[in-house]
């Protein structure tokens, strides 16, 4: 039986987690509540980044850049399952399904590629601090981040083409609150050994090659700590990197978290419920990771957030005044417009 052209009228049934009424309310608050903590507290490290000299430095460019890819892993999943929830619709289409788990996929990678650029960053700084500002020019920190990207998205391209390839039949279920891609390709009524080798070979060359170049930096990196006489001068190196360590713990530990548990108890429950970790609970963490024992970011946030409250009342008042011009404005046209109509009557 021929089953490609029902893969352009398909749509699919993003089960989420309960569809018990009280339940999916406390679920979209719960979630509505993390994305904004998440986008906030992320924005604000953007901003506070941009607005502060003092943070234009390799390190806290990759932060920034860390930061928007993290609003933007959220929003590809969370927006839609709110929407979701409020409309009391599972459905999404094929084509919003690829898209979601494209942009998923990507940000996913990006995120990877970060955390490792910035562990290189950190390996340069302390075991080359002579040459680190030869070594990390502002070109070689753009150039960083434009691999990390291509890599990106010529990965999340090559398993999303690959989707497309699969014929999907008559069980149209994704037990998820999002379209994830092992999910997907379960679901095909075809051939999936292409997109199962890919997924292994993703898992290995881009999973496994990061994390090595990770694991081997701060190899080097705690060389180079354990070789400093003084115990100041110890905790200072090791203080710069503490941020970055732990928001790479949380990365791979949830992920790891989340594979485990797919294939200990491979329910609707258990993994719903852990790949929440990764995909809410780690970009919602990572500015509190990166602000609360950094000085510097922590002087900078307060900085910005001092002068947002001092120029808020001034906005607000040039906004008022405005639309009174504008409502100024609209009333004089009135009566001109009065005037017009009554003179061409009277002409009439």
């Amino acid at each position: 039986m021929k089953t490609n052209n029902q893969t352009q009228f398909a749509e699919f049934l993003l089960l989420g987690f309960s569809e018990d009424p009280a339940l999916q309310l406390l679920i979209f608050g719960l979630f509505l509540s993390m994305y904004l903590v998440t986008v906030c507290g992320n924005l604000l490290i953007i901003l506070a980044i941009l607005t502060d000299p003092q943070l234009h430095t390799p390190m806290y460019f990759f932060l920034a850049n860390l930061s928007m890819v993290d609003i933007c892993f959220t929003s590809t999943t969370i927006p839609k399952m709110l929407v979701s929830i409020q409309t009391q619709s599972q459905v999404i289409s094929y084509a919003g399904c690829i898209t979601q788990m494209f942009f998923f996929i990507l940000f996913v990678g990006l995120d990877d590629f970060l955390l490792t650029v910035m562990a290189y960053d950190r390996f340069v700084a302390i075991c080359h601090p002579l040459h680190y500002m030869v070594i990390m020019t502002p070109r070689v920190c753009v150039q960083l981040v434009l691999v990390c990207w291509v890599m990106g998205v010529l990965d999340s391209l090559l398993h999303s083409l690959l989707v497309l390839r699969l014929s999907f039949c008559t069980h149209m279920e994704i037990p998820h609150f999002f379209c994830e891609l092992n999910q997907m390709v379960q679901l095909a009524c075809s051939d999936t050994f292409l997109n199962d080798l890919m997924v292994y070979l993703a898992a290995v060359l881009l999973g496994g090659g990061p994390l090595a170049e990770i694991v081997y930096s701060y190899f080097k990196i705690i060389s180079s700590i354990c070789a400093i006489s003084s115990a100041q001068g110890k905790y200072k190196a090791f203080s710069t990197c503490a941020s970055h360590l732990s928001a790479i713990s949380l990365f791979y530990g949830t992920g790891l978290g989340v594979y485990l548990s797919a294939s200990a108890a491979p329910s609707l429950a258990s993994t719903a419920a852990a790949s929440v970790m990764y995909t809410v609970v780690t970009p919602m963490l990572n500015p509190f990771i990166y602000s609360l024992r950094n000085t510097d970011m922590k002087r900078a946030i307060k900085r910005l957030l001092d002068r947002l409250s001092s120029s808020l009342p001034n906005l607000i008042q040039s906004w008022i005044m405005h639309l009174r011009k504008l409502k100024m404005n609209a009333d004089s046209c009135h009566p001109m417009v009065e005037n017009h109509y009554s003179t061409g009557c009277m002409e009439a």
